[in-house]
């Protein structure tokens, strides 16, 4: 039986207590911290028993409830104490546990599969894609605190994601963001974490557990998929698109994409006036299963890993390979001007990171302390 820690006060698994067995938890937290495991026999009770302190040193680990072998039904909740009330604002708790990630549906490229299981810490994501007016407001500040960038950054309006940005920018700004904001910048120019990144074009190092950073593949997709399983979208209710649900590029004519269920071809209506790009204000559309907007849509969104094959065995926070095997960066997503193919939660492609264009923007993450 799996659990995964939570937020206080959260019942994570139910358990049927068996005659002469002992019930065996299978714990997914976080490794270095610490889990209160505690029991009730009924949910309406308030006095939950703590069973145990565990500190992590693995993920998964096994608990065994070795106090009653035989009795009532019991329930089981695995508590990081230390859990943040509340993220920084702007951002949603991803909490820990494992997704099947990739293409469950066998419908797309190669590069989708196999499909595997990963293990996702807990992290923070933004809601909304950064907007120009964010990344504006971030930019003025860090002219004047030594950061420098290749593009200026543009968009349609400041409540619309920014574009026509490169990947090191994004990373840069990043950096800026947590300084600006009291933080410990999570990005490098040495393998010592000692020379802040700011300027020019390089592979940064990376403290991961400091800072406004970029999401990896595995983060972006497990954000995305909003707590449900095996969908093709961000969304749980149903396995097909319009647009209704996202900015993307309507086929009608359905022979490429059949769950392309749109009846307006072309752009997007609500948002096709003037010049290009097509873009939609952030949260212009519903939120997925974990609060967030236009994680299918609106703007391609940059994550750390360089492009690669997957592998099929088990993974815990997999971060990609370590250095580019040619393809780039990975983006994801889908934007205003690709079909839905491209909306898909599974689907990915890695391009330069150099490369910028008017339909690509990103989303900033952070590791939960």
């Amino acid at each position: 039986m799996n659990c995964t820690t939570t937020a206080s006060g959260q019942p994570c698994i139910t358990n049927v207590i068996m005659l002469g067995a002992s019930p065996q938890l299978n714990i997914f937290g976080a490794v270095g911290s610490t889990n209160r495991i505690l029991s009730v026999t009924n949910l309406a009770q308030t006095n939950w028993v703590v069973l145990s302190n565990m500190v992590v040193t693995q993920c998964p680990y096994t608990f065994t409830d070795t106090i009653t072998t035989r009795g009532p039904q019991r329930f089981y909740r695995v508590v990081d104490p230390c859990w943040p009330a509340q993220p920084p604002a702007g951002m949603a708790v991803i909490p820990a546990g494992t997704f099947r990630m990739g293409d469950t549906f066998n419908e797309g490229a190669s590069y989708e599969l196999p499909v595997h299981t990963v293990y996702v810490s807990a992290f923070y994501m933004g809601e909304y894609e950064v907007t120009l007016g964010l990344w504006n407001t971030v930019i003025a500040w860090s002219e004047t605190n030594g950061y420098s960038y290749v593009n200026p950054g543009s968009g349609k309006a400041t409540n619309h994601p920014v574009l026509n940005i490169d990947w090191y920018d994004m990373v840069k700004w990043c950096n800026a963001r947590s300084k600006m904001e009291g933080r410990v910048p999570a990005y490098y120019t040495d393998a010592a974490l000692t020379q802040v990144y700011t300027n020019g074009e390089v592979a940064p190092y990376v403290n991961w557990n400091t800072g406004y950073r970029l999401p990896t593949e595995s983060e972006w997709e497990k954000a995305a998929r909003g707590g449900a399983s095996g969908h093709r979208f961000p969304w749980s209710n149903v396995d097909t698109i319009s647009e209704s649900q996202a900015n993307y590029y309507c086929d009608t004519t359905k022979t490429n994409y059949p769950y392309d269920i749109g009846t307006i071809p072309g752009f997007a209506p609500d948002f096709d006036s003037g010049a290009q790009p097509y873009t939609s204000p952030v949260g212009s559309y519903a939120a997925n299963g974990y609060g967030l907007y236009d994680m299918a849509g609106n703007a391609w969104e940059w994550c750390w890993d360089y492009a690669g094959t997957y592998p099929s065995a088990f993974q815990t926070d997999p971060r990609g390979p370590t250095s580019d095997l040619g393809s780039g960066r990975v983006g994801r997503g889908g934007n205003w001007n690709y079909y839905a193919v491209d909306c898909r939660n599974s689907y990915r492609y890695g391009d330069p990171p150099n490369t910028y264009a008017s339909n690509r923007g990103f989303r900033c993450a952070m590791t939960v302390p």
